[in-house]
């Protein structure tokens, strides 16, 4: 069978694919999308990251493809009901880029809340030896860690969390009817009343029409003016005008975002010029050189089951 790869993905797992289907693997393909669509009606599957926008004309032109393949938790980037229909399984890779985002959300927790610290490298060479707003910084235990978005990344974030003395709280998009997974010792609370307990903020949801700015200028009000907030979820979720203007004015201590409405950002982005207490990423919590092995050698094993088995 065709499988076709137009992203990136680790060697080994494309070896492993080519040595079962005939593969055509191609990372920059993505990127010309008139050769991605006359591609696209010869693949029996489709492995992708978060660029490649499985929908619309591409989804169409998909003719005889049995699955899709997301190397990544978010599907923001698939039409999840089209597929359904059309009898195409998407397989995510849950769970194994869990660590790799739980510990970038620690760490960033633990720089953001001593930032000054980390910001005086100049100083410290010139011989200014700033110890004054670099000894204004917190420490994380005991520190409240409001989870927004509790599933595998948010349930491994709290346990992390718990185990270095940091208090947990948890919610999801803040509706009362929503169920959470328990875990022993975090209290599931409304978004309101996470906002306010909350040191460090963290967030973990899918970007849908109910979580699309969730967190805006009246959320941020809410929060602690010496908190902290770490979005790793997608870029749609934060009214990012708004965290710039709350950063700026001190009513919120610091941020860093790993996700963006456009990625890369375009010249010219409200990010232009970033205030010293926001730290960006371009996307890259949940990859490191562990976790990129087991995204794609999850993935790759639930394709080639899937490929195996009856039409």
């Amino acid at each position: 069978m065709k499988i076709l790869i137009p992203e990136a993905m680790h060697a080994e797992s494309v070896a492993r694919l080519q040595a079962a289907h005939d593969v055509r693997y191609e990372p920059g393909l993505v990127d010309r999308p008139a050769d991605l669509l006359a591609a696209a009606p010869e693949a029996d599957a489709l492995i992708v990251r978060n660029r490649t926008q499985v929908r619309g004309p591409l989804l169409a032109t998909l003719s005889r493809c049995r699955v899709v393949g997301r190397l990544g938790v978010g599907l923001d980037n698939i039409d999840l009901d089209t597929c359904r229909a059309r009898g195409i399984e998407v397989i995510p890779a849950v769970g194994a880029n869990a660590r790799s985002v739980a510990e970038y959300v620690l760490t960033t927790a633990m720089v953001l809340r001593r930032l000054g610290s980390y910001t005086a490298t100049a100083d410290v060479a010139a011989g200014r030896w700033p110890r004054g707003p670099a000894s204004q910084g917190r420490e994380i235990a005991g520190a409240v860690i409001g989870i927004i978005g509790f599933g595998s990344i948010g349930q491994l974030t709290a346990s992390l969390a718990q185990g270095i003395g940091m208090r947990v709280i948890a919610s999801a998009t803040g509706a009362p009817d929503e169920h959470l997974p328990e875990l022993a010792g975090v209290p599931l609370l409304s978004l309101d009343e996470m906002l306010a307990q909350s040191d460090v903020l963290s967030l973990h949801l899918p970007l849908t029409p109910e979580t699309r700015g969730l967190i805006g200028a009246e959320q941020l009000a809410r929060m602690k003016p010496d908190a902290v907030l770490i979005n790793t979820a997608r870029g749609g979720v934060v009214d990012t005008t708004a965290l710039l203007d709350a950063l700026r004015a001190g009513r919120l201590h610091g941020a860093a975002l790993d996700v963006f409405d456009t990625e890369p950002l375009p010249a010219g982005s409200t990010f232009a010029e970033p205030p010293p207490n926001l730290l960006l990423t371009p996307h890259i919590a949940g990859l490191t050189a562990d976790s990129e092995r087991r995204v794609c050698e999850l993935v790759t094993g639930k394709v080639l089951a899937l490929l195996a088995g009856p039409r």
